[in-house]
Order: C-alpha cells, then structure tokens, then sequence
C-alpha cells in the first residue's frame, strides 16, 4: 500500500514505516502530524485518484527529527570589476516516519 501525499509545495510518494525528508514543519520531535492532502492512494490495486485530493483520506507519522541539510555554496564574479560574492545557504528539513495510510 502506498499513497502519493502533498506537503511544502511538492509531492512524496509514501509507504508504511518509511522516513521521509519534507520541507519544515512547525512540530517538535517526537510529536504526530497528519497530512491531509493526499493525491492517490493504491491499496492492492484498487486505487483512488483525487480531484484534487481524496476525500477523507490521511496520512499520519512521527516527526523524528528537525535538521538542516549541506551547504550549498553560490560564487558570483564579474570579471575586471574587481567585484565577487559570496553566500551559503542551508535548507532545513522535517524526518517524518510514516506510521499509517488511512484511505
């Protein structure tokens, strides 16, 4: 069973007992969140396919950490200009462990 869920702007395909990295959610490790936007959900080839999601569909899971990933380096130079910039920037994430598909 797995079902296609809808968090920070972007889509995830998720299944029972996998760690998922999304985009920051406001939850303390530990704590249970619920995604109620959910895409498609297949159940043993029966599947259902939102319009834009499914009605009464869930996921939930256990948020496991809160991180921030690598860096990520940006060098601008304008050549003879005498002119450079550089910047660093780390995204942070959610670990999210699915626990349940209800749909």
């Amino acid at each position: 069973m797995y079902a296609i869920i809808q968090t920070g702007g972007k889509q995830y395909k998720v299944e029972e007992g996998q760690a998922i990295y999304v985009e920051k959610l406001a939850a303390e490790a530990g704590e249970k969140v619920t995604f109620d936007q959910v895409v498609l959900v297949n159940n043993e080839g029966d599947t259902k396919i939102g319009t834009p999601t499914v009605a009464g569909a869930t996921v939930t899971g256990t948020v496991e950490k809160q991180g921030k990933e690598k860096k990520v380096v940006t060098f601008k130079y304008k050549p003879k200009k005498h002119s450079h910039q550089k910047k660093g920037h780390r995204q942070p994430y959610t670990k999210v462990v699915v626990d349940k598909i209800n749909g």
